[in-house]
């Protein structure tokens, strides 16, 4: 049904339900899977114009590093929850973008046919104010995606 899995993760712990969920799914069905982790671009306009700091070559690498670092971590995470399950799993890290537009980016290009992720189900203002990257997915998305809460 279902050959090839995207299973996005944030490392927190409310994302590991999705990352648990989509392993026991592709094991199930035999399904191969790619685990993907997107990191934020360094923020800059904000703190550019509120303090008029500009970011130096030093910090921006030093950004880059905690970010890849958070990355692997997750990763790795999400990867011993794979060999847990008995689950043979590609890992990706698409560093300096927003998560919903890796996530579609990585569908499309590594052939998935379903988007397996966690969603905090926040309504209203909250979900305005914080944004909601599953919701986003689902909107956009070509591939069918399976919200797991």
């Amino acid at each position: 049904m279902y050959k090839h899995i995207l299973i996005p993760t944030d490392g927190s712990d409310f994302a590991q339900k999705g990352v648990e969920h989509g392993l026991a799914l592709a094991k199930a069905l035999g399904s191969a899977v790619t685990i993907v982790v997107a990191t934020d671009p360094m923020p800059m306009a904000g703190l550019a114009l509120g303090a008029g700091w500009v970011a130096t070559p030093i910090a921006m690498s030093e950004y880059e590093e905690m970010q890849k670092k958070f990355a692997g971590e997750t990763l790795a995470a999400a990867q011993a929850a794979a060999d847990k399950a008995g689950v043979k799993a590609d890992r990706l890290h698409v560093p300096d973008a927003r998560a919903a537009d890796a996530i579609l980016e990585t569908a499309e290009a590594r052939g998935c046919d379903l988007i397996v992720m966690a969603s905090h189900g926040r309504r209203g203002v909250e979900r305005m104010l914080l944004g909601s990257q599953t919701a986003e997915v689902v909107s956009h998305s070509k591939l069918p995606v399976l919200v797991v809460r």
